[in-house]
């Protein structure tokens, strides 16, 4: 089974960080990501810039509106994420309970929902 962490960060411990830090933080976020490609869990892994970057888009009276900044009000935020294979929740939780970047938040852990399109439905023009 696929698994999303989400990987929920406090920017205020995130911008407290030195340089040093910082880097340290990348440094073993890394590795832990080459651990998890050696025992077969890693798909992916993306950290997020800040949360001040942000737009959120919606469609509001058939027009497209756009929100800059956080939508929320929340002291914590999504920072990053890794897609894993693990077999069941049990072992993605085990594997999102040692993402470095747990010491500035959270990991939500959430089963990935594979879509299957109808027999019906038309296919896409490959040439476009």
């Amino acid at each position: 089974m696929k698994f999303l962490c989400m990987v929920f960060v406090d920017e205020a411990k995130l911008d407290a960080l030195s340089p040093q830090e910082s880097q340290a933080l990348d440094d073993i976020s890394l590795a832990y990501d080459f651990t998890l490609r050696q025992q077969g869990h890693f798909l992916a892994a993306q950290a997020l810039q800040s949360v001040r970057t942000a737009a959120v888009v919606r469609i509001c009276d058939g027009k497209v509106k756009v929100t800059d900044g956080p939508f929320a009000e929340a002291r914590e935020h999504v920072g990053g994420f890794i897609l894993i294979e693990a077999r069941n929740r049990d072992e993605a939780i085990e594997v999102a309970s040692r993402i470095p970047a747990i010491q500035l938040g959270g990991i939500e852990v959430r089963p990935v929902k594979e879509l299957v399109a109808s027999t019906d439905l038309p296919r896409p023009d490959p040439s476009l």
